[in-house]
């Protein structure tokens, strides 16, 4: 049986919510986006839930890229993208090797010590405390991108960590993340391909959902209108901190 004939009614109306939830991290509230997995992974088995995932974030980027391509700051993209490179190579063979139990409390555990370091920096040192050029910072930062991405789709938290440190302005870091994860999640393609992540029953099912993202995009299109500067660094933080600890259940 085909996935899109397998859903009951409230695992499609659960799965609309996903879209939108994905499509507003997307471009008005990063950080949603992990809330779209736990959820997703209700809606399907955890392996197809995976598969059919990917293809619609991918929407999501695109649209992203689209509104924001003007605003990505190339410089930090530089750092980070050959280290995403190599931690999803390193996610790849660690999906047969590693436990996803073991993996995302850690995860969770690193993102919550570096938001704590962030708010640290914000408001001990009142922002007096200098940005993070050492290239082992951006390495790290995009390995771990690159992992949890490719592991569990939970790569949102760290580039939040990340943008934050760099203290970007709203649009800059929207635009950033938008390319970053563009590139990224289109580099994931073939690996989930090889996998059977992706199949043509998961794709079937991702072009009758794709409208959903869409429209989650143009919501936070609106929303990231309406959330100050500085509320927008405030809320990022906060959802950062849920993703963190949705890790350890």
């Amino acid at each position: 049986m085909s996935l899109i004939h397998s859903l009951a009614g409230w695992q499609w109306a659960l799965a609309v919510v996903c879209t939108l939830l994905a499509g507003l991290s997307k471009t008005g509230i990063p950080g949603v986006s992990i809330l779209f997995v736990p959820l997703f992974a209700m809606v399907l088995p955890a392996r197809a839930s995976t598969g059919a995932m990917l293809p619609l974030l991918l929407v999501g980027d695109l649209f992203a890229i689209s509104w924001y391509r003007r605003h990505a700051v190339w410089a930090h993209l530089v750092k980070l993208l050959p280290w995403a490179v190599a931690g999803i190579v390193a996610g790849f063979f660690a999906l047969g090797a590693a436990s996803d139990r073991v993996l995302r409390p850690l995860m969770g555990a690193l993102i919550i010590v570096l938001l704590g370091v962030t708010f640290w920096r914000d408001t001990v040192k009142k922002g007096a405390a200098a940005i993070p050029t050492a290239w082992w910072f951006a390495a790290l930062m995009g390995f771990l991108s690159g992992a949890t991405t490719m592991l569990a789709n939970a790569a949102g938290p760290v580039m939040i960590v990340f943008l934050l440190a760099m203290r970007l302005p709203k649009d800059e870091f929207l635009g950033t993340s938008a390319w970053f994860f563009g590139i990224v999640n289109l580099i994931k393609v073939p690996f989930s391909v090889g996998l059977g992540l992706i199949t043509p029953s998961s794709l079937a099912l991702d072009a009758v959902l794709a409208l959903g993202v869409v429209a989650g995009c143009l919501i936070g299109v609106l929303a990231a209108r309406r959330i100050p500067e500085k509320a927008f660094a405030v809320v990022v933080q906060v959802f950062a901190l849920g993703s963190a600890v949705l890790l350890f259940l």
